[in-house]
């Protein structure tokens, strides 16, 4: 007998050729930054973005400049409760007790004016996990406005450990049915076999995760690289659950960025699009358009013959979020369309029906939490 996700994902098949958090924003400013002109005006906003677990957890720290454009850039605060640093990417990470430091990498140096880069890592905590209060850029304390800063910059910089990237992720794999799991989530590679090309999986953590996949432009879905987690509870017996997302993906391609959720032993399949492009649809017919669960979509009904599929498409395509879950299968249930279902896993990922050439999808960060 197959396993279980390897059921899960032929049924899919039968479909193809088919066209957590908690978030701290923070205003900053300052007067003069390391490798641009001392008379620069500079500000900055920075999102605080956490996903924890017990005595781990993995966040992002989004820096978007408001001010001149920048050639080099040293962002750092201070932890509140001992929390560690223990992988990082998308920039140097140093730590020397409480204190935390981010330097560019080469790659993501220059920051124009508006533009955001995204360092993130993992880390451990004990006792509580306090998100930082205060930032500073470049040795300038963050005011809240382009050139509202007092301070000088350093003279130097820290140390420069070498960063984790994707190349050098904590996982990899390009194998068809390639899994991982970490902090209580599965990652599945998941390729299916005829008709599709190659795909690499990588992963930081279940938060911080992507793909590379080469498939032929050619109709049916090829592939559904995801991350899972199961909640095995009745609907009824749900307080709350909700989810959060984050991705970076191509503007080319035919793809779906989407939700996949099982209920009843996979009876029931309940697909939320956040963003589709190229040449896919969802199975089954248009029923209505409804706002639910923070987002408005055009919802469809249908079945592959092994499983009813309801798929929930987003009006407009979104790269990031945060969705109600549980009012979307509240929603379902009051049409009459299931009953009080067992919840099993909530999945996020891409479903892939072309990327040739080879395309980058990267899920920046991505959490589910019930209660």
């Amino acid at each position: 007998m197959r396993p279980t996700h390897l059921r899960r994902n032929l049924r899919r098949r039968l479909r193809a050729g088919l066209a957590v958090s908690a978030t701290l924003l923070l205003g900053i400013g300052l007067t003069a930054v390391l490798s641009a002109p001392a008379s620069a005006a500079t500000g900055c906003r920075v999102t605080y973005t956490v996903n924890q677990w017990q005595g781990g957890f993995s966040a992002n720290v989004a820096l978007t400049n408001l001010g001149d454009p920048l050639n080099g850039w040293t962002l750092s605060w201070n932890f509140a409760n001992g929390q560690t640093v223990t992988q990082g990417w998308g920039g140097e990470f140093s730590q020397s007790g409480s204190r935390v430091t981010v330097t560019n990498a080469s790659w993501n140096a220059a920051l124009g004016t508006n533009a955001t880069v995204t360092p993130g890592f993992n880390g451990t905590w004990n006792g509580s996990n306090t998100a930082p209060t205060s930032f500073t850029l470049n040795g300038v304390t963050c005011t809240g406005s382009p050139g509202g800063g007092t301070g000088q910059p350093p003279t130097t910089r820290p140390p420069t450990p070498t960063p984790t990237q994707p190349g050098g992720a904590v996982w990899r794999s390009s194998e068809q049915w390639g899994t991982w799991t970490n902090g209580g989530y599965t990652l599945y590679n998941n390729i299916w076999g005829s008709g599709a090309g190659s795909q690499s999986i990588w992963a930081n953590s279940y938060s911080n995760w992507g793909v590379t996949a080469n498939h032929p432009n050619t109709g049916g879905v090829k592939s559904y690289p995801n991350a899972t987690r199961n909640v095995n509870r009745n609907l009824s017996a749900i307080g709350s659950l909700t989810s959060n997302f984050n991705v970076t993906v191509p503007s080319g391609g035919a793809y779906a960025s989407t939700y996949d959720i099982w209920a009843d032993n996979h009876a029931y399949e309940i697909m939320l699009w956040m963003n589709k492009t190229g040449p896919v649809g969802p199975l089954g017919s248009l029923q209505t358009t409804a706002s639910v669960g923070g987002h408005t979509w055009q919802i469809y009904r249908g079945s592959n013959g092994a499983n009813e599929v309801f798929s929930f498409i987003r009006t407009s395509n979104t790269n990031s979020g945060t969705i109600d879950i549980r009012a979307v299968l509240n929603w379902i249930r009051t049409a009459g369309w299931y009953g009080d279902v067992l919840v099993g896993d909530v999945q996020f990922g891409y479903e892939i029906t072309s990327s040739a050439g080879g395309l980058n999808f990267t899920t920046n960060s991505f959490s589910v939490s019930y209660g």
